[in-house]
């Protein structure tokens, strides 16, 4: 029996352990049911998993449940990812408190304190998501530095450069001085800030004029190759051969056409910096200019920029307007709010910077990925992103591909000081391939993180090897993640997999909404605004937390966190053991198993008994309309949970269960077979059976969601159940659909609901029985089929006098409620004081118009909008949308009152 109050850690420790145990979550790529797989979006080995994450892992785990109880042979394949810059920046952290350095450390021994680093967080990663119930395969779980995936991205690596798409050239990239790497495109975060345009004067070295140019950097101004104008600019062919003079350097500058200049822009003019702005950079390989590099990769001005070497870029950017100020080359000063690069790992500001890289050239691998993507091979869930994924892939870049980091798969090229070659091989070679020289040296940099993240779905299925676990497994069935990752993500491994693979990674990809606080921001480690999952579990219990969040989640949308929220799972969970232990409760005699076989007629539920408890049950029964209801609910529910999982609706699949257990079995059903289970006999039995074949088959759909709730409950339920974890549902018979039942006995729950309301709204006590008059519409035979049901209004609303007729007339002084082709009146003469009550009606009325219009301004004033926080904003729109539906209510009854 269980336990009289719900204790959410004790259970979940309980079934953690027994499903851990009998090995439920370890794929057999033998078996002959249909393969379902998703890959786990490895999480960085970095600290603690966010809320964010546990939406994302929540959503999988609830996939993958549900198919292995629909009788797939599931595949959830865990991992973590090394996060090359992220994990560097924190061990280095690390070292600096204890006053020491990776430099100090030496290549070898830093790796050691980063592969520390990796067990210590690792094992609370694994942990987090073991308690929010994930059931992965950990016997197959990979780390992105493991040697198998080592050896994978190393055969990509050597196969992409021989097929001539790997490159190594001096270009300029993306760098963050603070973590000292190149970083990709999509690693920049771009963010608006306020900034100045200064105008400056670059004077002709012939004294003749002068040209005026706008720049927000006008430190960077010590690397001008040229000045550069539109070919449509009104001064072009004045200027064409004409010569500039830096302001602070000696060398004279071209002045330039070029494309990539705006007329419109400034004043026309743009300084041309290669070295330092991605824009100039093209324009000085369009015109042959070298790019002149003034400030060092660790953001400092360098020996080039003359005085102002050894300065920061703000510095130097305060003494060059000073300067220029010296020698009246100022011009007007705006104020500009423009974008601004920012490493989206550690925060600081990008610098435009030349270095030696390599690159991975990607038009000819994006072409099939965009054509897969056109034609609805692999499909976005919800439908927007596709149009985003293709419009990133339709303009893309080549992918810089090395960093200058320590932590991650180093790149396998090797230089011979000899005879001065590359050599790049899958092992590593004990000597240059050209010369036999013993002098070779492997390149210092690693590859990006994202490289190895790029082959996750079949790199740690084996890959190049040919594996059971492919065969079974690849193409993947759905990827989930988030928006964020697209480009980084989702879309290479589309590529990868199409190049490497010859077929797509997924079939399906579901891009959650971003989790953010009550401020609006994301909640992420580096911010610290997540609280830590094993704390919330901890208070509210896993389920509650998982059915929260899906409850609240509608797909794509993001998810305003608090934890207030969490109330509705908790108070759910509660609903559900309460409502298990009186139909546990319910024995009936003998009970329902191990006696004599099922006698008489079958009863509506006996064919999903079996089903759910593999065995018969035992005695004879009575069936009632109330068991054939709730069988035909079920049935319905059911199919309205499985199409919502199948089209990621997981609001909705967790909204349908949460209506039929709360609503429709406990508010409803466990009422109305009350009596029944009084009186106990066959027709007891039968419902003591319905009511425990409804309960287990609510364990089934609730497990998904709710896994170690529905797990305790299901293990009491028959005498040797198997895990509920590994059962397998065939579902529920057609035939216990009943759609004119479904329509009847809705109809007397509005009538039930409709009295009940009317009771409320003038405070009628229940035990004070209340006369009722039902006019139905004529023609229509409704009036039939509500007698049908007559005992079960008159005792669930508290009726003594029930009329119910076509065309039945108003009493006077009625409260009145309306519903299709019917309506109610409930007489109040003598019941409650019509002129205390008119009065009573018309003072709150009153108040509440004066209080909506208080709030109503409030929500009018544009000031409020913009400043007041979001949630504030929404609490204020909540107030004044209950208060104004209370209100038109109100005005309702005050009409009927007359």
């Amino acid at each position: 029996m269980l336990e009289k109050v719900y204790k959410p850690n004790e259970i979940e420790k309980k079934w953690s352990a027994a499903w851990s145990a009998a090995g439920v979550f370890t794929a057999d790529t033998a078996s002959s049911d249909p393969g379902y797989c998703i890959i786990l979006p490895p999480p960085n080995v970095t600290g603690m998993l966010t809320v964010g994450h546990a939406l994302g892992t929540t959503v999988q785990d609830i996939l993958c449940r549900w198919k292995r109880i629909t009788g797939s042979e599931v595949l959830w394949l865990s991992g973590t990812d090394h996060a090359g810059i992220a994990t560097q920046n924190v061990v280095e952290r690390s070292l600096a408190a204890k006053g020491t350095s990776r430099t100090e450390l030496g290549r070898e021994k830093f790796l050691e304190e980063c592969w520390s680093w990796k067990e210590k967080y690792h094992g609370r990663i694994v942990e987090q998501l073991g308690r929010l119930g994930a059931s992965l395969d950990w016997s197959r779980e990979v780390f992105t530095l493991d040697p198998g995936v080592s050896k994978a991205v190393r055969e990509i690596f050597v196969r992409l450069h021989e097929k001539g798409l790997i490159y190594r050239g001096r270009y300029i990239v993306n760098w963050c001085p603070h973590c000292g790497t190149a970083i990709s495109d999509e690693e920049v975060e771009f963010r608006e800030e306020d900034s100045k345009l200064w105008y400056i004067a670059y004077p002709f070295t012939d004294g003749g004029g002068e040209v005026v140019v706008g720049t927000t950097r006008p430190e960077t101004m010590l690397g001008d190759v040229a000045v550069a104008m539109s070919p449509e600019h009104e001064r072009a062919k004045e200027l064409e051969g004409e010569k500039g003079r830096p302001p602070l350097t000696a060398p004279q500058i071209p002045i330039i056409r070029d494309e990539a200049v705006h007329p419109g822009f400034g004043t026309g003019f743009l300084k041309v910096t290669p070295a330092h702005d991605a824009t100039d950079f093209e324009i000085g390989l369009r015109h042959g200019l070298d790019p002149f590099v003034v400030i060092d990769s660790k953001g400092i001005m360098n020996e080039k920029a003359g005085i102002y070497a050894g300065m920061d870029i703000f510095e130097a950017r305060k003494a060059v307007l000073g300067e220029l100020e010296k020698q009246g080359l100022r011009r007007e000063t705006e104020d500009y709010r423009h974008s601004v690069g920012h490493h989206d790992r550690c925060g600081n500001i990008i610098e435009p910077y030349v270095s030696k890289q390599w690159f991975l050239r990607m038009e000819s691998l994006a072409a099939p990925a965009i054509e897969v993507g056109s034609k609805g091979e692999t499909v976005f869930f919800p439908e927007r992103w596709k149009n985003i994924y293709l419009s990133w892939m339709e303009n893309i870049r080549d992918w810089c591909i090395s960093r200058q980091l320590w932590w991650g798969h180093r790149i396998p090229v090797w230089y011979c000081d000899e005879c001065g070659i590359e050599i790049v091989a899958r092992e590593d070679p004990p000597e240059c391939t050209g010369c036999g020289s013993k002098e070779i040296r492997q390149d210092d940099d690693v590859l990006d993180t994202w490289f190895s993240s790029w082959l996750w779905t079949f790199s740690p299925m084996g890959w190049p090897g040919e594996t059971a676990d492919l065969k079974k497994f690849h193409p993947t069935d759905v990827l989930v993640t988030g928006g964020d990752i697209i480009f980084f993500w989702v879309a290479r491994m589309i590529m990868a997999s199409i190049e490497f693979m010859g077929e797509i990674p997924f079939h399906d990809v579901y891009i959650t909404g971003i989790v953010r606080d009550g401020k609006g921001q994301k909640m992420s480690k580096s911010l610290g605004n997540s609280p830590d999952m094993i704390d919330i579990i901890d208070t509210h219990g896993a389920d509650a937390f998982r059915f929260s969040l899906m409850m609240l989640s509608p797909p794509g949308q993001d998810l305003l966190f608090d934890e207030k929220k969490l109330e509705v799972g908790k108070h759910f969970a509660n609903k559900i053991w309460n409502a298990a232990r009186f139909v546990l409760s319910q024995e009936q005699g003998e009970g329902l198993f191990g006696g004599e076989e099922m006698q008489g007629e079958p009863h509506c539920m006996s064919n999903l008994f079996e089903i759910l408890y593999a065995t018969a049950p035992s005695g004879s029964f009575e069936t009632g309309w109330e068991d054939e209801w709730i069988a035909s609910r079920l049935a319905a529910r059911i199919e309205e949970y499985s199409k919502a999982l199948d089209s990621y609706r997981f609001d909705e699949a967790s909204k349908t269960i949460y209506e039929f257990f709360w609503h429709e079995f406990c508010d409803w059903y466990l009422e109305f077979s009350k009596p029944a289970l009084r009186e106990g006999g066959d027709r007891g039995r039968g419902a003591a059976l319905t009511a425990r074949t409804v309960l287990g088959a609510s364990m089934v759909m609730l497990h998904p969601i709710m896994p170690f709730i529905s797990e305790e409950i299901w293990s009491m339920l028959s005498p040797e159940p198997p895990l509920l974890a590994g059962f397998s549902f065939r579902g529920t018979p057609a035939e216990m659909r009943d759609g004119t039942l479904d329509a009847d006995v809705a109809l007397m729950m509005e009538i039930i609901t409709s009295i009940r309301n009317l009771r409320q709204s003038f405070n009628i006590p229940h035990p004070q029985k209340v006369t009722v008059v039902i006019n139905t519409e004529e023609g229509k035979g409704l009036s039939t089929g509500i007698q049908r049901f007559e005992s079960q209004i008159r005792g669930m609303a508290g009726i003594g006098d029930l009329t119910v007729a076509d065309g039945a007339e108003k009493p006077a002084g009625s409260a009145a409620a309306g519903l299709s082709h019917l309506e109610i009146y409930l007489p109040l003469g003598g019941i409650v004081d019509l002129g205390a009550e008119k009065e009573r009606l018309g003072k709150e009325i009153e108040k509440l118009s004066v209080e909506c219009g208080k709030i109503g301004k409030r929500l009018e004033d544009k000031k409020f909008i913009q400043r007041a926080p979001a949630d504030v904003v929404d609490r204020e729109r909540e107030r004044f949308g209950e208060m104004e539906d209370r209100r038109k209510r109100l005005e309702g009854i005050l009409e009927d009152l007359g």
